[in-house]
């Protein structure tokens, strides 16, 4: 099969299994403990704490909290903010184009009697610092704009909102799932107070993330407990998981330059080719401020659920969108918060390429989708 997936989760380095293994198996001490075999574990959360916030530009090693993945991780940054901060307000700004994790748990949080002000995006996916400026009320205590869009790939201008953020006095939180290990991040210059990441985006095992937290931030605890992470998350740590997500991100940073370069070719040799062999396809999203590797395109006329069949039929994995909405009814968000046509929304479908992505599985998965697009078929819009 050929994988394009990538956006949804990445496939585990040999590498980084490597250094998982240890902890599977001699080495499963808890690292709670005093002894010999506990201390060992616990340098090895040292060791990956250290990695992390070296990749992402943290002042400390001890801002890097381990947590089960991005979805936790948003939850803890946008709750842990509003509980523990609102004698100052109740408003929070974010964007429509969030992941779930961040819409819903702000839904959780109106229900509560928090208000929440959620940016429309331009026609290509696109937040300003402008609007987030325009939003800022008195009684504003947090800011969440994702770095990079899971669908459009989009990228927004994360150094700007958080300059803005720090100069009101208002904290910052960005959900960097998509961007971690494929984009530089860094922390104190974005003037960001918590960061979202998850290892299986960029080749580390699932069910494992961080968040960063900017020393000084008052954040609610997240899980009542034992005194794991600093007393702020309760749980015995994933010791092996945490282990293989140190080892994934550094060797991310380490390759990034050159990983970006191989595939922004592939990513234009892509469109390039739909553009000249598919004349009605629409490019959804920017084609300057996005992620390298993503596409998403719509066919006119055909509806994604029949592409996608199509596509797998031809044994070539590609979504519809976020891999989390996958099955859900009803359409895109992110494309709608865009004011795209319910035609062009209908129709889209996502590409993500890969560190294992060659230029013959882009060219092999173009014939499919340019075959496709020449067929149309009986299911259309």
């Amino acid at each position: 099969m050929i994988y394009l997936d990538n956006a949804a989760t990445t496939r585990l380095r040999d590498e980084v299994l490597e250094a998982m293994l240890p902890y599977l198996q001699e080495q499963y001490g808890n690292a709670s403990g005093g002894y010999a075999l506990a201390r060992s574990a616990h340098n090895a959360l040292d060791k990956a704490r250290q990695q992390i916030g070296t990749v992402l530009g943290a002042a400390q090693p001890r801002e890097i909290y381990f947590t089960s993945g991005g979805t936790e991780s948003d939850n803890w940054a946008i709750k842990g903010v509003a509980y523990a901060n609102r004698d100052k307000g109740k408003h929070i700004i974010t964007t429509a184009i969030e992941h779930h994790a961040v819409l819903e748990t702000c839904a959780a949080l109106e229900a509560q009697g928090y208000e929440v002000t959620y940016l429309q995006p331009d026609a290509e996916g696109r937040i300003s610092a402008a609007q987030v400026e325009q939003a800022i009320r008195p009684d504003t205590i947090l800011i969440s704009v994702m770095w990079a869009n899971n669908e459009m790939g989009t990228i927004n201008p994360i150094r700007e909102i958080g300059t803005l953020a720090k100069a009101h006095g208002i904290y910052m939180h960005s959900d960097a799932v998509q961007a971690a290990g494929h984009l530089l991040i860094d922390v104190q210059q974005a003037q960001v107070d918590l960061l979202s990441i998850s290892a299986h985006k960029f080749y580390g095992p699932k069910g494992i993330g961080a968040l960063y937290i900017r020393n000084g931030c008052k954040l609610a605890d997240f899980m009542d407990g034992g005194a794991q992470e600093r007393g702020k998350r309760a749980g015995t740590e994933n010791v092996a998981a945490i282990v293989g997500m140190g080892k994934a991100l550094e060797l991310a940073a380490q390759e990034l330059a050159e990983e970006a370069e191989r595939l922004q070719a592939l990513q234009a040799h892509m469109l390039k080719r739909i553009s000249g062999e598919i004349p009605d396809a629409q490019i959804n999203g920017s084609l300057t401020d996005r992620l390298v590797g993503n596409v998403n395109v719509s066919l006119p006329g055909i509806r994604s659920d029949i592409t996608l069949f199509k596509m797998d039929m031809a044994e070539i994995a590609c979504s519809g969108g976020s891999a989390c909405t996958a099955g859900a009814i009803g359409q895109s968000h992110v494309l709608t918060a865009m004011g795209l046509d319910s035609a062009r929304i209908g129709s889209a479908i996502r590409f993500s390429m890969g560190r294992y992505t060659t230029r013959q599985d882009i060219d092999r998965a173009t014939d499919v989708l340019v075959r496709i697009a020449k067929e149309g078929g009986m299911y259309t819009l």
